[in-house]
């Protein structure tokens, strides 16, 4: 640790949602006022109503809630408060020996629970049959999700400071860093402004627009293709990014009153970004579903996760043509149902990092860390033994 670097107060934490919280949650379930459902094909114009009907009939009736609050006190669960703003995170230690430190970052609208199944494939890969060094994991809520709190404002290079602080105040020099969706973001400006600090960045997903334009090289073909790609993506499933970038707090009223609404507003999204065509109960479990759900619930976060969309279009700082990571970069390559040509092109993600992995992955999408958490972690440990 430097003599600028100051020490990060750290306390234990664990997780209680109380009775009365859970017993709200069933309450306004069974008292939800379903709509009619959509003509047309199930999914067609949003979350389908008998998916939705028999999910939540199962997390008023048959979800256990304390056996997976059980399950999640069971990794080691810590709150720092870095810039008056008191943050969540996991930090588990590599089972034998140093581990190499590594902060990991969820986007929206997952949490934390995402990347939890990353633990002990990371911490202890031998046991695993991964042949690689171990990890020391930091595994924080993003301001404004689960268990942290927000700032009146969080855009990735003010929450890239806040990590900065964190894994410095826990004794960490150097680091690498990595994730996905705005965690992919946060990890991209940690490396920005933090070259020296970050030994490696590793991303699932790209989440900002590489600079183009007067003073870069053309487009390629690959290239010209995918960016259509994405407009055509764009036009038909951007609306809810369009909501959250203007106008959160309105939808937010909705969302916070009623479990069916957050509900089909997230999952109508994990549906369609993962990897499950078109099955997401086949893809997920339920268990898995309804504990992220639940946290969004509980913690009454959905509203503060949605301004990041808000933060970063009007307060982001924005790449310029000469910006650029100039750490070791590696990128696995889900997405594979973000938009119909799946992940972007190497050449596009070059624009922006220093690729010196890059892993095409045969399965998994938008939420890789649970989608495909051994493939994963068999790509991070590579990447970084690598370098």
């Amino acid at each position: 640790m430097s003599a600028n670097d100051k020490p990060v107060p750290v306390l234990p934490f664990r997780i209680h949602v109380p009775d009365e919280v859970l017993s709200d949650l069933r309450a306004r379930i069974l008292r939800t006022r379903w709509p009619e459902g959509a003509p047309g094909a199930a999914w067609e114009q949003g979350a389908d109503l008998t998916f939705l009907k028999g999910l939540l009939g199962y997390w008023a009736e048959g979800f256990d809630w304390r056996s997976q609050e059980l399950r999640l006190n069971g990794f080691r669960h810590f709150r720092a408060e870095l810039e008056g703003v008191r943050i969540h995170f996991v930090h588990e230690r590599a089972r034998q020996g140093n581990g190499i430190p590594l902060i990991l970052t969820h986007g929206w609208p997952s949490s934390f629970h995402e990347l939890l199944p990353l633990v002990p494939l990371l911490t202890d890969p031998k046991a695993h049959g991964i042949e690689a060094p171990a990890f020391d994991l930091v595994i924080p809520s993003l301001p404004g999700y689960g268990f942290s709190e927000r700032p009146a404002r969080a855009t990735y290079g003010t929450v890239a400071c806040m990590w900065h602080q964190l894994m410095r105040g826990l004794g960490y020099e150097r680091y690498g860093a990595g994730g996905g969706d705005f965690g992919a973001g946060v990890a991209t400006y940690l490396a920005i402004e933090n070259p020296a600090a970050v030994m490696g960045l590793h991303l699932t997903t790209m989440e900002l627009w590489p600079p183009t334009g007067e003073g870069t090289r053309p487009l390629t073909e690959a290239e010209n293709r995918y960016v259509a790609e994405v407009r055509r993506w764009e036009e038909a499933e951007r609306g809810y990014s369009a909501i959250q970038s203007t106008k959160p707090q309105t939808l937010g009223y909705a969302l916070n009153d009623s479990p069916a609404g957050l509900a089909a507003w997230i999952l109508e999204k994990w549906r369609a970004w993962s990897d499950s065509c078109g099955d997401l109960e086949g893809h997920f479990s339920r268990d898995f579903l309804l504990t992220m759900l639940t946290i969004y619930w509980a913690t009454e976060t959905i509203t503060p996760g949605m301004r990041d969309y808000f933060d970063n279009r009007w307060h982001g700082p924005g790449l310029q043509p000469g910006d650029r990571v100039r750490v070791p970069t590696g990128f696995a390559c889900f997405d594979r149902n973000f938009v119909p040509e799946g992940s972007p092109p190497r050449e596009w993600v070059e624009r922006l990092y220093e690729v010196r992995r890059w892993t095409p992955m045969p399965r998994g999408g938008h939420f890789g860390p649970a989608e495909e958490p051994e493939r994963l972690a068999r790509d991070i440990a590579a990447f970084f033994a690598g370098i």
